[in-house]
């Protein structure tokens, strides 16, 4: 590899000055401060440690900068941007996916939704209540009224209310677009998105996949056949939203938007006295919502692409697998410790102390969960409503605070990690 290119910079990092090296390791010291991320005492939240290779192309390229808005600013970038949107659209089922990188989720979703406003005359968006609560906000700011329709106990959307909601706007001549959450930030839940789809065929509905947790479980033998099949829709729905940076190893913040329908470009078309002259070739820009956007994060996820093709049982979805059998072989370790616990869809675990009163048990539940993180592993607490709770109790005040645990890394699927989480060992 040929370094050169980094001496003509005017900030060589290869070259830094006395000064320059005592800011940084400053700045290490100030770094200290925060969560073990990398270990696999690690269990709470969903952060994944980025792979060392989408963190050095990462970091190899910040120093272009390139902007991948146009390709005045990111010639090289942008190339790579499509093929990592192509190879996302491919898993999913998309033929020629119209889409993008993102910031993250969020604003992924937000574009899914406004290009929903554009296509057809809903002015609703329905989703389960377990649905990312930003989804609600996003309704907001676009003008569209939100409608939360209720989960399961296992965290899934209730299809008889769904129906239910569809029927009431179909009375008054309106369409929905239905938001199906693929792996619910909260219990890892699984909408049954197949169902869906049907559901929406008979009521005109538009249908988008929020797959930023969950979307790459595609790749993966799930040996549970609901599941299966509400993944093996993806290809159907209208949009999809992935996060590289949860489950694909990359470095924050790298979301992606995909469109089945690449006409559907036609509704980000405007013009920009200042730019796309340099090319007839499609500058990403125009189909964004976002104007600059880092080209570092298409290398990144380019490069992880090439170490890690996304094929079915390949050794990425492999790596994914050792997730799902982590919590599943957690929570048979929790089971047998006399724990409540929730049969997990994906790599999420919930389970709580045993007790009568949801205030008694909630107590034990947060003492728990501070005697851990004392003792060095980190687990995460999550409200559950009693309509998400499969355990008989006695409900003094409106929710139980239960324990969450986030088994996203390979290092995860160890018995001896378990027997940690379970406060055995």
């Amino acid at each position: 590899m040929d370094w050169n290119f980094l001496t003509t910079l005017k900030f060589d990092p290869l070259n830094l000055d006395t000064r320059d090296r005592e800011i940084l390791d400053t700045l290490a010291q100030k770094l200290q401060n925060n969560y073990p991320y990398a270990a696999p005492e690690y269990a709470g939240q969903m952060i994944k440690p980025p792979h060392h290779l989408a963190q050095a192309a990462h970091w190899m390229t910040s120093f272009i900068n390139p902007n991948n808005h146009a390709l005045d600013g990111g010639i090289s970038t942008s190339a790579l941007e499509l093929e990592c949107i192509q190879a996302l659209g491919t898993m999913i089922g998309y033929d020629q996916p119209l889409g993008h990188l993102t910031s993250g989720g969020t604003v992924a979703n937000l574009e899914a939704l406004w290009v929903a406003r554009q296509n057809q005359s809903t002015t609703k968006v329905l989703a389960s209540a377990q649905s990312h609560y930003t989804h609600q906000r996003m309704s907001e700011v676009l003008g569209m009224e939100f409608g939360a329709i209720g989960a399961d106990e296992y965290g899934c959307m209730d299809l008889g209310q769904l129906e239910q909601a569809l029927k009431i706007l179909a009375a008054a001549g309106r369409t929905a677009t239905i938001v199906a959450t693929m792996g619910t930030t909260g219990m890892g839940a699984v909408d049954p998105l197949h169902n869906i789809l049907e559901l929406a065929g008979v009521y005109g509905a538009r249908v988008h996949a929020d797959a930023a947790y969950g979307g790459y479980y595609k790749l993966c033998n799930l040996n549970e056949a609901l599941n299966e099949a509400a993944f093996a829709a993806l290809g159907r729905a209208d949009s999809v939203v992935i996060d590289p940076h949860k489950h694909g190893l990359q470095p924050y913040g790298c979301g992606a938007v995909l469109f089945k329908n690449p006409k559907e470009g036609k509704f980000y078309k405007h013009d920009s006295p200042y730019t796309y002259f340099t090319s007839d070739q499609l500058h990403l820009g125009e189909i964004t919502l976002e104007c600059s956007r880092p080209g570092a994060a298409a290398a990144a996820l380019w490069a992880t692409l090439q170490k890690f093709p996304l094929d079915k049982g390949g050794e990425f979805a492999q790596r994914l697998e050792q997730s799902l059998s982590a919590a599943r072989g957690l929570t048979q370790l929790l089971k047998d410790e006399g724990y409540w616990v929730m049969d997990p869809a994906l790599d999420i675990c919930v389970f709580s102390k045993n007790g009568v009163k949801a205030s008694e048990i909630s107590a034990k539940n947060r003492a728990f969960f501070e005697e851990q993180a004392r003792a060095g592993v980190h687990l995460a607490l999550f409200k559950l409503a009693p309509a998400q709770c499969l355990w008989p109790l006695d409900w003094d005040q409106d929710e139980l605070v239960a324990l969450r645990s986030v088994l996203m890394k390979p290092e995860h699927n160890n018995p001896k990690l378990w027997e940690k989480i379970a406060g055995l060992a």
